[in-house]
């Protein structure tokens, strides 16, 4: 009897693991956002994921004929929307956003909370050595909606972050970094 109470204890442990890889987001819409910095690119990355209980009012937004379907057109219409809810300024001078790419789930893998649109922004640039400031708002996504936004360790070792500051929710974002000379 012990053995078998052992056993089945170490199961429920063992898929433990199992239950939380397989969370799903419910009453919010996730903005995640991260900036990738070279010398001659900024890279604006926005993985939006709508939670299960938001999803049918996200996708109405999108389905504008209602066919249960995102056509290539409809995405596109999305993205706009999205991009006007977006700022950014580098040194105090609008930034301007270039799409690069940009993916869609399916209808049912967002109504499952698991549905990623991927979203992939490019300013080029042309960072000289120096301190800069880069200023990000995010305002899209209306009720609901939660927002992280992050810098990620830039590749190039002459380039540091100094400073990331963020507002309470996150929807708005200041990053201080400097370039050192070659």
């Amino acid at each position: 009897m012990n053995r078998v109470r052992i056993a089945l204890f170490a199961a429920g442990v063992l898929l433990l693991p199992c239950a939380s890889a397989m969370a799903h987001r419910l009453d919010e819409y996730l903005h995640a956002t991260t900036f990738d910095l070279t010398r001659t690119h900024i890279l604006l990355h926005l993985r939006l994921t709508p939670g299960m209980d938001v999803a049918d009012r996200i996708i109405r937004q999108m389905d504008r004929n209602s066919d249960g379907r995102l056509s290539p057109v409809e995405q596109r219409a999305y993205v706009s929307q999205i991009m006007q809810g977006l700022s950014l300024s580098l040194n105090g001078r609008a930034a301007r956003l270039r799409m690069e790419t940009f993916t869609f789930p399916t209808i049912a893998e967002m109504r499952a909370g698991t549905g990623v649109i991927d979203l992939r922004f490019g300013v080029k640039t042309d960072l000289q050595t120096g301190s800069y400031r880069l200023t990000y708002h995010d305002r899209g996504g209306g009720t609901g909606t939660v927002w992280l936004v992050n810098c990620l360790l830039p590749q190039d070792p002459t380039i540091h972050v100094t400073e990331q500051k963020r507002s309470e929710d996150q929807s708005s974002y200041m990053l201080d970094f400097s370039i050192s000379p070659p």
